[in-house]
């Protein structure tokens, strides 16, 4: 855990240093929101940010969002009233601290930003094979593609082989190639020096020397352009990449992790992704089973989530029932983990009994059963533009708001469904409002 403080904490930065790191955290501190920014502009990065709520936080934030830095923060102050922490929370803060600090409370905010929702909950014997094979490719520096539907858990996967890797101290850094605009994602992975753009107010290092010494994760890869696959292949052949806006040449020590939905050996054949970048990331290929083939993890997960999730939300634990647990068997799972653990968390906030039952976890209609045709006759007479909308809208429903999975689960890029929500609203309908931490 990387904590960057950034103020003085109101004189209680001693007492919150010692805090954290006594659980194991490693903590840097900024007096100012300018060379809080610096630092995280510099490569070391940080897992949390923790800043004095006297600063301005909206001038934090909007320099946050403005150089793309997404990095989870916490308000702190000795204020006790209200007012302090709903400004806080208003200006994007995740939580408010009061001050003086609660050794309990700081450990608990650490722990879920640790935790980040990576634990992979298995029992199923598809699932123990994969990852008896990732443990065993772990300690290799070689490039590693993960593959697999929307929702199976490619990230986990791959933060699985960081942690089973010699690299397992250093960073794991993650970039998501579809969510990031083609232009932008250069600067993004390289870098790039000041003035390089409009915009570049200031050095950026990118996220390859960020995760220098570790690992880093090229979510969705087949999303790339083929002009920056070009460079991209250069850099892991090379071992060396350029800034944007620069000629020198900088070192660099990272262990590449693709992954992708797609079948790669299509895309290639497709011209849409570069062959001789296929085979340097396809050392070793590691494909996450989906839902449906390893039907023994549905009630284990669905249990772990019943209990996540009402964690998460304060709320009672409930259990689910027999009930429960046959209606989630008889489904078909198109958008694997990632929606059971939707349907669940769903069914966690609605539940109002001892149990969570069958009708919790089918909550906005009948499950589908993948049963083909099941609602054809509702479907006649509709032109495929408006089945299409009622999909995009219906999805983004069923996760919250939260867009980058209805992407997945929609199995189209987040940009394809930016698209389609933008237009949606140009012809006066109303699309649901993006989900804490999404993009507009």
């Amino acid at each position: 855990m990387r904590l960057l403080i950034i103020g003085s904490l109101q004189g209680q930065i001693g007492a919150a240093s010692r805090i954290v790191m006594q659980r194991g955290a490693k903590v840097t501190q900024a007096e100012t929101i300018e060379k809080g920014m610096e630092f995280l502009r510099g490569g070391q990065g940080a897992d949390l940010v923790m800043v004095d709520v006297r600063l301005d936080l909206e001038q934090l934030f909007a320099a946050l969002k403005a150089e793309r830095i997404h990095t989870p923060v916490v308000a702190a102050g000795i204020e006790t009233d209200s007012r302090a922490a709903v400004a806080a929370i208003k200006a994007g803060a995740k939580e408010y601290i009061p001050l003086p600090p609660d050794a309990e409370l700081i450990a608990a905010v650490l722990e879920a930003v640790a935790a980040d929702n990576d634990t992979l909950v298995y029992q199923d014997p598809a699932m123990d094979r994969l990852l008896q094979t990732a443990k065993r490719v772990a300690a290799s520096p070689a490039s590693i593609l993960v593959t697999g539907e929307s929702g199976t858990g490619k990230e986990l996967v791959a933060k699985f082989l960081h942690r089973n890797s010699p690299r397992k101290d250093k960073a794991f850094v993650a970039v998501n190639c579809a969510a990031i605009p083609g232009e932008l994602l250069e600067s993004e992975l390289f870098g790039h020096e000041r003035g390089a753009f409009t915009g570049a107010v200031a050095r950026r290092i990118g996220k390859f020397e960020e995760a220098t010494g570790g690992t880093l994760l090229l979510d969705e890869i087949s999303e790339m352009d083929l002009k920056l696959q070009a460079k991209l292949l250069r850099a892991i052949q090379e071992k060396e990449i350029v800034r944007v806006g620069s000629n020198t040449p900088v070192k660099i020590d990272v262990r590449i992790v693709g992954t992708s939905n797609r079948v790669m050996e299509e895309a290639v054949k497709a011209g849409q992704f570069r062959e001789d970048l296929f085979f340097r990331l396809n050392v070793v290929t590691l494909k996450i089973p989906a839902l449906r083939d390893r039907p023994k993890d549905i009630d284990l997960l669905a249990a772990h989530f019943a209990r996540t999730c009402a964690e998460e939300n304060g709320v009672p634990i409930r259990p689910l029932n027999a009930g429960a647990f046959a209606a989630l068997r008889t489904h078909s799972w198109p958008g694997n983990v990632r929606e059971l653990e939707n349907v669940i968390h769903r069914a966690v906030l609605l539940a109002t009994g001892d149990e969570i039952d069958a009708e919790a976890v089918s909550v906005g209609g009948p499950m589908n059963t993948g049963s083909a045709g099941g609602n054809a006759g509702t479907l006649v007479g509709r032109t495929v533009a408006d089945v299409e909308r009622d999909l995009i809208i219906d999805t983004l429903k069923h996760t919250l708001g939260n867009r980058t999975h209805a992407a997945k689960i929609l199995g189209i890029s987040i940009r394809t469904l930016r698209n389609k929500l933008n237009l949606y609203v140009d012809q006066g309908l109303s699309v649901p409002p993006a989900g804490a931490g999404e993009m507009a």
